[in-house]
């Protein structure tokens, strides 16, 4: 697949703050920045979405990547299989996110945001009282409104990077375990070389 939308000049500055942290410039910022002040807002947003502390990082990052496996964005998958390394998450959990109702290295926890991430990002949404309930009880008030709101920011990510036609950049191949594949889809993102 080829991106549908071309790719816009970034400023320098940023062009180098985001290779020092991924090692090349993301497509999305690269799309984005047709329209300068879509770009900034949304870096804005992703970075105050990086700072919400009250939900675990890992629930939130394997509820991310639940999001991605189930929309089809490949490189959501990509990149937030790479970043769950560079922020020393378990990596054995991490690359079983794409088909984690097989897997057994899931808690119980896991699992029902998991769950809850696929129902917020069903369309129409399918959360029923008995998921909130349970993940209110076990994550308090404040991490549960985070969790759900990080959701929908994944699906924003996600479903304007399917819109655009962006696929892998080859994130995840710097990492030593390499992502499951998810039951009935390919076994890695599509990475550049592949597409």
């Amino acid at each position: 697949m080829t991106v549908r939308i071309p790719k816009a000049d970034v400023p320098a500055e940023l062009k180098e703050a985001m290779a020092q942290r991924f090692a090349s410039l993301p497509e999305p910022v690269e799309v984005l920045f047709n329209s300068p002040d879509v770009a900034t807002a949304n870096l804005e947003f992703s970075a105050r979405v990086a700072g919400w502390h009250a939900a675990d990082a890992s629930l939130k990052s394997f509820a991310h990547m639940a999001v991605a496996a189930q929309i089809g964005c490949g490189w959501c998958l990509d990149a937030g299989y790479f970043q769950a390394q560079n922020e020393d998450l378990d990596l054995a959990k991490a690359s079983q996110v794409p088909r984690w109702r097989e897997s057994d290295v899931f808690s119980p926890l896991e699992r029902e945001v998991l769950a809850y991430a696929e129902a917020v990002s069903a369309t129409p949404p399918t959360v029923t009282d008995e998921q909130s309930a349970s993940l209110l009880a076990q994550l308090g008030p404040a991490a549960l409104v985070e969790l759900t709101l990080f959701i929908g920011y994944a699906n924003l990510a996600t479903r304007s990077n399917v819109a655009y036609g962006i696929t892998s950049q080859g994130y995840s191949d710097a990492c030593e375990i390499p992502l499951a594949a998810r039951p009935g889809g390919a076994a890695r993102p599509e990475s550049p070389a592949a597409a």
